[in-house]
């Protein structure tokens, strides 16, 4: 039924898990890192992070992926002075990475505010310093209270692999592409490509489900 082309597809969904998941782990720090800019005493601090969530929110993903790859090609041709192209894989999750970040960015600043500020303030009083409050007592709480909506941007982050295409990433939508082109069965592959994006899509839910349930593990335990 797909002629052959199966061994390409499996190999450019592994190329969208390993996007996916690279993007993810760049848009978590930006997103924790936002956060505390946002909720920072500084002004100036405040607003460098208002400006880029204003920006990569604002923006639709597909031109952040064009501006990173020609972008970041331009700026090491420039420094190296000479062409410097720019890996499509490494673009790719910058520019899922950072704008995966700017919505996160708001999920954690949530997620911090939502904490009662009596736990931190109690903290303080048994002589913790600020970043063993935040790893011990406010870092727990956020994951637990985030999580749900990170869940939700992951999912997003995805089926945004797929734009990554248009730079000539090999992932899943382009290999269906290519094998489209070759057989002229588009509907065929691009059918084939919708399953196996529902697949990584159930998986995904099952995974988020479960660290759900073990996130709030606690939660129930406290509350019996």
């Amino acid at each position: 039924m797909l002629q052959g082309f199966l061994p390409q597809l499996l190999s450019g969904l592994w190329v969208t898990v390993q996007l996916a998941l690279a993007a993810v782990c760049v848009g978590l720090v930006m997103g924790i890192l936002g956060a505390a800019m946002k909720l920072s005493p500084i002004a100036p601090v405040r607003w460098i992070a208002e400006v880029y969530t204003a920006i990569f929110r604002g923006l639709p993903e597909l031109l952040t992926v064009l501006l990173v790859y020609f972008g970041g090609t331009v700026l090491l041709t420039a420094i190296a002075g000479d062409y410097v192209e720019v890996s499509a894989f490494g673009a790719g999750v910058a520019a899922l990475g950072i704008t995966f970040g700017a919505y996160a960015t708001e999920v954690f600043r949530g997620a911090i505010v939502a904490i009662p500020k009596g736990q931190i303030e109690a903290a303080h009083a048994y002589g913790m310093s600020k970043l063993l409050t935040f790893r011990r007592v406010v870092l727990p709480q956020v994951w637990r209270i985030a999580l749900p909506g990170l869940g939700n941007l992951f999912l997003v982050l995805m089926k945004d692999t797929a734009l990554v295409s248009v730079i000539g990433l090999e992932d899943l939508m382009r290999e269906a592409d290519i094998a489209s082109r070759y057989t002229k069965e588009p509907f065929t592959f691009y059918m084939a490509a919708a399953f196996m994006y529902l697949g990584l899509t159930v998986v995904s839910m099952a995974v988020l489900h479960r660290l759900e349930k073990r996130a709030n593990r606690g939660q129930r335990r406290a509350a019996s």
